[in-house]
């Protein structure tokens, strides 16, 4: 039989549609926090504002620097057919895997404004697409495009947002530290940091970034039964040198978000290798290594995000901790709260 925590069906709940954040709290440190003590079991409600009163002593935090690209373009074919555009992430220099909403084959071509347009190189069996991007029709490297794509794409916010990107997001949905660009999600507990207070915090604690560009994988809910066998997707990471010297010490870690973890965990657990692909995916059968305490947001149902937070905790424990928040009305997913976990 199966054990509990690696079934699917444990990491189920039902979220009333009210309590999914449509737009970030303002200003960004308003939202609730939800603070979990694991050695005394104790839960705090305060708000963002306070969560460097609640980081613990002597520990180091460890922050993603990705910034997110306008990865949702709008064009259309030769023929007039109109094709929505979804960047997932660069392969290399010229292959970019996307998902494309519309009818393609291989060879298709999808023009856009400002000289841009994609030629199909590759389809996938998970539905992603491999392309070509062409700058007045000559091949394009990824990165001679991102400033094309920064002045004709759209912010592309998460789908249980249900509604168009606005002015607003290109600022919000977007961590006031954001250096590297690549990401098509955004890394959301970073979200809650204002400028001042991050400032702040870093003054005052060690810290240091490490950069995932963070993939559209990372909303893919786990459709087997036993969670084990989902296949996790791979995201571009790459670990600072300062990042790297408080990981290899023995000072206790705080990761801002699941998307940091992730990386340090695979730095930690393969060959402590300062950048490449990372896809690992931790639960509690395969519980952190070497990050201590978390700050994260409220996640989706059956995600492979909540079964992180899961390997701090345990499942029961991140369902109840989970049943509290609704309970306390708490906002959910990417613009929504935060919980500390310490």
């Amino acid at each position: 039989m199966t054990n509990q925590e690696l079934l699917t069906s444990s990491y189920d709940f039902t979220l009333p549609d009210e309590l999914i954040a449509t737009h970030p709290a303002s200003p960004r440190d308003a939202a609730k926090l939800l603070v979990y003590n694991r050695t005394t079991d104790e839960i705090t409600h305060t708000t963002f504002a306070s969560f460097e009163e609640f980081i613990p002593s002597n520990c180091a935090l460890i922050f993603n620097d990705t910034k997110v690209i306008k990865a949702r373009l709008y064009g259309h074919k030769p023929s007039g057919g109109k094709i929505e555009l979804l960047i997932n992430r660069a392969l290399n220099a010229h292959d970019v895997n996307v998902y494309l909403r519309g009818k393609v084959k291989v060879g298709t071509k999808v023009v856009f404004e400002e000289n841009l347009h994609v030629e199909v190189q590759t389809l996938n069996q998970d539905g992603s697409r491999v392309v070509h991007f062409f700058i007045n029709e000559t091949l394009a490297r990824f990165e001679d495009v991102l400033p094309i794509i920064d002045k004709i794409g759209h912010v592309p916010l998460p789908p249980y947002i249900q509604r168009e990107d606005n002015q607003e997001d290109e600022s919000e949905y977007q961590s006031v530290f954001a250096q590297n660009a690549g990401a098509v999600a955004a890394p959301t507990a970073s979200l809650h940091f204002t400028d001042e207070q991050h400032k702040r915090v870093c003054l005052n604690h060690k810290h240091a970034f490490v950069t995932l560009h963070v993939g559209s994988g990372t909303f893919k809910p786990v459709e087997h039964e036993v969670i084990t066998e989902h296949p996790m997707h791979s995201e571009y990471y790459d670990i600072s040198d300062k990042a790297k010297n408080i990981l290899d010490s023995d000072i206790p870690v705080l990761c801002v978000g699941t998307t940091s973890t992730r990386t340090v965990e695979f730095y930690d657990k393969h060959g402590k290798v300062q950048r490449g692909e990372a896809n690992l995916f931790l639960h509690p059968n395969n519980k952190p290594s070497r990050v201590n305490h978390l700050l994260t947001n409220f996640h989706l149902p059956k995600s492979t995000l909540l079964m992180l937070v899961a390997s701090f905790v345990g499942v029961d424990k991140a369902q109840e901790l989970y049943k509290i928040a609704i309970e306390e009305k708490y906002r959910f997913y990417s613009y929504g709260d935060a919980m500390l976990i310490i």
